[in-house]
Protein backbone atom coordinates (compact mmCIF):
# COMPACT_ATOMS: atom_id res chain seq x y z
CA UNK A 1 0.00 0.00 0.00
CA UNK A 2 1.32 3.80 -0.51
CA UNK A 3 1.36 6.15 1.39
CA UNK A 4 0.52 10.19 0.50
CA UNK A 5 -0.18 13.48 2.55
CA UNK A 6 -2.83 15.21 1.76
CA UNK A 7 -3.05 18.78 3.26
CA UNK A 8 -6.36 20.83 3.07
CA UNK A 9 -5.53 24.76 3.41
CA UNK A 10 -7.69 27.45 4.06
CA UNK A 11 -8.70 28.14 0.48
CA UNK A 12 -11.60 27.55 -1.21
CA UNK A 13 -12.43 24.82 -2.81
CA UNK A 14 -12.33 22.02 -0.11
CA UNK A 15 -14.26 19.92 -2.26
CA UNK A 16 -11.31 18.88 -4.61
CA UNK A 17 -8.96 17.87 -1.28
CA UNK A 18 -12.36 15.94 -0.48
CA UNK A 19 -12.59 14.03 -3.70
CA UNK A 20 -9.01 13.30 -3.84
CA UNK A 21 -9.13 11.59 0.03
CA UNK A 22 -12.07 9.89 -1.04
CA UNK A 23 -10.04 8.21 -4.06
CA UNK A 24 -6.81 8.10 -2.75
CA UNK A 25 -7.97 5.92 0.41
CA UNK A 26 -9.39 3.26 -1.21
CA UNK A 27 -5.84 1.83 -1.99
CA UNK A 28 -3.78 3.89 0.05
CA UNK A 29 -2.66 4.93 3.06
CA UNK A 30 -3.53 8.77 3.76
CA UNK A 31 -2.05 11.20 6.41
CA UNK A 32 -4.74 13.47 6.50
CA UNK A 33 -3.49 17.53 7.77
CA UNK A 34 -6.41 20.56 8.00
CA UNK A 35 -4.90 23.70 8.94
CA UNK A 36 -7.02 25.62 10.97
CA UNK A 37 -8.41 28.23 8.45
CA UNK A 38 -8.92 24.73 6.20
CA UNK A 39 -11.55 23.33 9.05
CA UNK A 40 -13.38 26.93 8.60
CA UNK A 41 -13.82 26.74 4.92
CA UNK A 42 -14.57 23.04 5.36
CA UNK A 43 -17.46 23.77 7.56
CA UNK A 44 -18.62 26.88 5.50
CA UNK A 45 -18.35 25.15 2.13
CA UNK A 46 -19.16 21.68 2.74
CA UNK A 47 -21.32 21.74 6.21
CA UNK A 48 -18.53 19.47 7.93
CA UNK A 49 -17.44 20.02 11.31
CA UNK A 50 -14.19 19.29 12.84
CA UNK A 51 -15.95 16.90 14.95
CA UNK A 52 -17.76 15.06 12.22
CA UNK A 53 -14.90 14.48 10.39
CA UNK A 54 -14.50 10.97 11.96
CA UNK A 55 -16.89 10.20 8.79
CA UNK A 56 -14.15 10.75 6.26
CA UNK A 57 -11.62 8.85 8.24
CA UNK A 58 -11.30 5.14 7.41
CA UNK A 59 -8.70 1.98 8.19
CA UNK A 60 -6.58 4.19 5.55
CA UNK A 61 -6.82 7.57 7.16
CA UNK A 62 -4.65 9.13 10.00
CA UNK A 63 -5.87 12.44 10.59
CA UNK A 64 -3.04 14.39 11.92
CA UNK A 65 -2.78 17.67 14.09
CA UNK A 66 -1.72 20.79 12.06
CA UNK A 67 0.02 21.72 15.32
CA UNK A 68 2.16 18.74 15.68
CA UNK A 69 5.82 18.85 14.76
CA UNK A 70 6.52 16.13 16.62
CA UNK A 71 4.82 14.05 14.24
CA UNK A 72 6.43 11.06 12.65
CA UNK A 73 6.10 13.07 8.91
CA UNK A 74 7.83 16.15 10.02
CA UNK A 75 11.09 13.63 9.79
CA UNK A 76 12.62 13.29 5.90
CA UNK A 77 13.75 9.74 7.20
CA UNK A 78 10.16 9.28 7.58
CA UNK A 79 8.33 11.02 4.81
CA UNK A 80 10.86 9.34 1.84
CA UNK A 81 8.19 6.21 2.62
CA UNK A 82 5.86 8.03 0.95
CA UNK A 83 4.54 8.52 -3.00
CA UNK A 84 3.83 12.24 -2.40
CA UNK A 85 2.37 15.26 -0.79
CA UNK A 86 -0.80 16.89 -2.16
CA UNK A 87 -1.82 20.49 -0.84
CA UNK A 88 -5.60 21.18 -2.02
CA UNK A 89 -6.56 23.45 -2.01
CA UNK A 90 -3.57 25.30 -1.92
CA UNK A 91 -4.16 28.84 -0.57
CA UNK A 92 -1.96 31.89 -1.27
CA UNK A 93 -0.35 31.88 2.33
CA UNK A 94 0.30 28.14 2.23
CA UNK A 95 2.16 28.72 -1.41
CA UNK A 96 4.18 31.98 0.03
CA UNK A 97 5.04 29.76 3.42
CA UNK A 98 6.21 26.81 0.81
CA UNK A 99 8.15 29.13 -1.40
CA UNK A 100 10.10 30.70 1.32
CA UNK A 101 10.91 27.83 3.27
CA UNK A 102 9.14 28.82 6.17
CA UNK A 103 7.55 26.33 8.20
CA UNK A 104 4.70 27.59 10.47
CA UNK A 105 2.75 24.50 11.18
CA UNK A 106 2.93 20.85 10.14
CA UNK A 107 1.65 21.07 6.51
CA UNK A 108 4.54 24.01 6.07
CA UNK A 109 7.27 21.63 7.48
CA UNK A 110 6.02 18.46 5.70
CA UNK A 111 6.63 20.24 2.50
CA UNK A 112 9.42 21.72 3.12
CA UNK A 113 10.77 18.19 4.32
CA UNK A 114 9.04 16.83 1.03
CA UNK A 115 11.10 19.02 -0.91
CA UNK A 116 14.62 18.59 0.66
CA UNK A 117 13.99 14.52 0.34
CA UNK A 118 12.83 14.90 -3.23
CA UNK A 119 9.35 13.55 -2.66
CA UNK A 120 6.82 14.62 -5.18
CA UNK A 121 5.08 17.15 -3.90
CA UNK A 122 1.80 18.66 -5.63
CA UNK A 123 -0.05 22.26 -4.80
CA UNK A 124 -3.35 22.77 -5.92
CA UNK A 125 -3.90 26.67 -6.19
CA UNK A 126 -7.26 28.19 -6.00
CA UNK A 127 -7.22 31.81 -6.36
CA UNK A 128 -8.16 34.35 -8.95
CA UNK A 129 -6.93 36.61 -10.06
CA UNK A 130 -3.14 36.19 -9.00
CA UNK A 131 -0.94 38.89 -7.92
CA UNK A 132 2.60 39.50 -8.99
CA UNK A 133 3.42 37.73 -5.67
CA UNK A 134 1.45 34.74 -6.19
CA UNK A 135 3.53 34.85 -9.50
CA UNK A 136 6.79 34.98 -8.35
CA UNK A 137 5.91 32.40 -5.14
CA UNK A 138 4.48 29.72 -7.93
CA UNK A 139 7.47 30.61 -9.69
CA UNK A 140 9.72 30.19 -6.63
CA UNK A 141 7.98 26.75 -5.69
CA UNK A 142 8.53 25.39 -9.04
CA UNK A 143 12.41 26.12 -8.88
CA UNK A 144 12.31 24.39 -5.59
CA UNK A 145 10.58 21.27 -6.99
CA UNK A 146 6.67 21.38 -6.19
CA UNK A 147 4.35 20.93 -9.13
CA UNK A 148 1.72 23.00 -9.62
CA UNK A 149 -1.71 23.40 -10.88
CA UNK A 150 -4.58 26.47 -10.58
CA UNK A 151 -7.79 24.11 -10.15
CA UNK A 152 -8.85 24.92 -13.60
CA UNK A 153 -11.75 22.24 -15.36
CA UNK A 154 -11.72 21.51 -18.86
CA UNK A 155 -14.79 21.26 -20.82
CA UNK A 156 -13.99 18.50 -23.15
CA UNK A 157 -16.00 16.10 -21.36
CA UNK A 158 -19.13 17.67 -21.49
CA UNK A 159 -19.57 18.00 -17.32
CA UNK A 160 -23.12 18.29 -16.63
CA UNK A 161 -23.03 19.45 -12.87
CA UNK A 162 -20.65 20.67 -10.17
CA UNK A 163 -19.27 17.45 -9.47
CA UNK A 164 -17.98 16.57 -13.10
CA UNK A 165 -15.75 19.83 -12.74
CA UNK A 166 -14.63 18.67 -9.29
CA UNK A 167 -14.03 14.74 -10.80
CA UNK A 168 -12.19 16.38 -14.24
CA UNK A 169 -9.58 18.37 -10.84
CA UNK A 170 -8.94 16.24 -8.73
CA UNK A 171 -8.50 13.64 -11.31
CA UNK A 172 -6.09 15.54 -13.28
CA UNK A 173 -3.85 15.75 -9.40
CA UNK A 174 -4.19 11.93 -9.56
CA UNK A 175 -2.97 11.59 -12.66
CA UNK A 176 0.16 13.26 -11.56
CA UNK A 177 1.20 10.63 -8.97
CA UNK A 178 -0.38 8.04 -11.62
CA UNK A 179 -2.83 6.63 -9.32
CA UNK A 180 -5.69 4.94 -11.38
CA UNK A 181 -9.28 6.33 -11.10
CA UNK A 182 -12.28 6.71 -13.13
CA UNK A 183 -13.40 10.36 -12.38
CA UNK A 184 -13.40 11.84 -15.85
CA UNK A 185 -13.91 11.11 -19.58
CA UNK A 186 -9.86 11.05 -20.80
CA UNK A 187 -10.08 12.70 -24.51
CA UNK A 188 -9.92 10.32 -27.46
CA UNK A 189 -8.74 12.86 -30.13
Amino acid sequence: MDKYVLCITGASGVRYGLKILEELSKNNQVYLLISQNGYIVLEREEGIKREDLKSLVNQNVILENCRNIASPIASGSRLVEFKGVIVAPCSMNTLACIANGIAQNLIHRVCDVALKENVKTFLLLREMPLSLTHLENMLKAKKAGCDIAVASPAFYHKPKNIDDMVNFVAGKVLDAFRVKHNLYQRWEG
